[in-house]
């Protein structure tokens, strides 16, 4: 209930959901609603002889003799042809529409709203609530709505235990739309009509649809449901929708070959992970990497986990390749983006030259955000122009290859990003590649100091290579050193930080 400051003569404004199609699916207290009501009002397609879904729905409960008006729509999925085309028609239609209703609200008449499903779910009557609810006391009445029905319908649960369960519109664009299935646990696809095909092409891309069921005016005496497979497009009324059920089986049908996806996490935290690689590991029937990582990725029920130490790649890798030539679908976990000092090279190092089956798995790379990227964004942009990555750990080549290196870059005056500076065994090599750098670049030049971007042990600061504390750098820590370009903007008052960036253009351009 809404109280608003109106006199005490005005009328009431009720929004009632009355279901999805069966009058009998309207609540008690939507019925009770319907029948006291002094004015009830209705939407209505601009076309002879409609009558309005919601109205048809709403008939056995409305007393005899009750002030009716028939809101007629303007356009539904026409071109129009008003000046500010379909948007600006459909304001001035309930804008109009919202008038009216008023004139019986200043009257003192209570004025009911009918709405088929529910009012606040894709309604149509949230637009006249936008407009009256700040003047009438408004009472809004939630109806059952049109997937309950057709979950109902279809004889299939929805959602079980913690899966989650996404609703989106038809209209979304494809790729969209074929992102959002593929990551879902279970979901439901509105407003089809016109917009059908796109949605079977993106369940489809998504691979999907061999357990997707469409709904047709559901729980209505002309209910239709069928595999989404087996409809055809010609006919989908708008008054239908696609449901994906949750499955206790992950994938249904005909069995789907095995690959190898090496998915990138982002530097730390769920808002970095890429739709793309959310869709990968909620496909997957395993996921495989070092321990800290697999530990981000929510389990899934039915999906095996392989969390291993981090200096075991090689292995990990042909693991991997042997789950999936038997079958599996594999992710394999990497922080930051898995094509820069992580598993996409072992995965693809494994792959070259592996025998029968091995050799023949399909094996993708799903980027992700790196955490030089993440650590530049923070303080500005000091990647802004031509930069370098090296990777100080002389695990896997010699320090003399890194410090040849570090001579080049520093040589050719480009920021550079470092990774893994330092470690518990590797307190040295941080202290050398800086004398490296030092020989080539000023001692005022900006390094970013960025530890744990993304977690809640992050920070991020800005010194000179002067200054630069060797020992305060760990492994979870990236430093990026500007070239001679790169410049300070320093914090003005105490407030925010200093920002940091390297013009786009060279002074010698």
């Amino acid at each position: 209930m809404t109280p608003a400051p109106v006199a005490a003569a005005a009328g009431r404004l009720f929004g009632v959901g009355v279901g999805p199609g069966d009058p009998d699916l309207v609540t008690v207290k939507a019925a009770r609603v319907i029948a006291a009501a002094d004015v009830i009002a209705y939407p209505i397609a601009p076309r002879a002889g409609a009558t309005g879904v919601a109205r048809a729905i709403a008939g056995p409960h409305m007393r005899a003799g009750v002030r009716e008006i028939a809101l007629t729509y303007p356009i539904t999925i026409e071109p129009s042809d008003h000046p500010g085309g379909y948007e600006a028609a459909i304001v001035e239609f309930y804008d109009a529409s919202a008038a009216e209703l008023a004139t019986h609200l200043d009257a003192g008449r209570d004025v009911v709203v009918l709405c088929e499903g529910d009012p606040f779910f894709y309604g149509s009557y949230m637009y006249l609530h936008e407009r009256l609810a700040d003047r009438y006391v408004t009472e809004v009445v939630p109806g059952v709505t049109s997937f309950c029905a057709a979950a109902a319908a279809a004889g299939t649960p929805l959602v079980k235990r913690d899966d989650v369960l996404t609703i989106m519109p038809g209209t979304l664009c494809a790729d969209e739309l074929a992102t959002r299935l593929r990551a879902a646990d279970a979901a439901v696809v509105m407003k089809l009509g016109r917009t059908f095909t796109r949605v079977r092409d993106a369940a489809e891309a998504a691979g999907v649809a061999q357990r997707a069921v469409y709904v047709e005016r559901a729980s209505a005496a002309d209910e239709r449901t069928a595999p989404l497979r087996d409809v055809d497009a010609n006919g989908v009324p708008y008054m239908s929708l696609v449901l994906l059920p949750t499955a206790d089986e992950r994938h249904v049908g005909a069995p789907r070959p095995g690959s190898v996806a090496v998915v990138g996490l982002g530097p730390a935290g769920g808002q970095w992970l890429t739709p793309q690689a959310r869709a990968e590991l909620a496909d997957a029937d395993v996921v495989i990497g070092y321990t800290t990582y697999v530990d981000r990725v929510p389990a899934r029920r039915g999906q095996q986990r392989f969390a291993t130490d981090n200096r075991v790649e090689a292995d990990r890798a042909r693991h991997a390749l042997e789950l999936a030539a038997g079958g599996a679908r594999v992710a394999v976990v990497s922080s930051g983006d898995p094509g820069i000092f992580a598993m996409a090279s072992a995965v693809l190092e494994a792959l070259d030259g592996a025998p029968a089956p091995l050799c023949d798995v399909e094996v993708r790379v799903v980027p992700g955000l790196s955490a030089m990227q993440a650590a530049a964004a923070r303080v500005g942009a000091p990647l802004g122009h031509d930069f370098a990555v090296i990777s100080l750990s002389d695990i896997l080549k010699p320090w003399a290859v890194i410090e040849r290196r570090l001579e080049a870059v520093a040589g050719a005056d480009m920021a550079v990003a470092l990774y893994n500076p330092a470690s518990a065994e590797r307190r040295d090599q941080l202290d050398q590649a800086l004398e490296v750098l030092g020989r080539h670049r000023a001692p005022a030049t900006p390094v970013v100091i960025a530890r744990a971007v993304g977690s809640a042990a992050e920070a991020v600061t800005v010194a000179s290579l002067g200054t630069v504390d060797a020992g305060a750098v760990d492994m979870r820590t990236l430093l990026i050193v500007g070239a001679s370009t790169t410049r300070v903007i320093a914090a003005r008052g105490g407030a925010g930080s200093d920002r940091v960036y390297t013009p786009r253009r060279y002074p010698d351009a």
